[in-house]
């Protein structure tokens, strides 16, 4: 696997939340750093050989913004 694809969101009650595209590997962290460590302990629990493990991890942050026409 060349790229694995995160998608990044801000939870709620604080910090971070991430999905794996194509993959069941879900993690959260408080913040981005603490994060990126989730997601590289996450892939190592998630597949069995480090030959496995994607050469690129891929960040996509996703930001929700609401706001009132009137």
């Amino acid at each position: 696997m060349k790229e694995l694809i995160f998608v990044v969101e801000e939870d709620p009650e604080g910090g971070y939340t991430a999905k794996a595209l194509g993959e069941n590997i879900f993690t959260q962290g408080e913040t981005v750093d603490e994060l990126k460590q989730m997601i590289r302990d996450a892939i190592d629990c998630h597949f069995d050989d480090a030959s496995q493990w994607p050469q690129i991890v891929r960040l996509h942050f996703v930001k929700d913004e609401v706001f009132a026409l009137q």
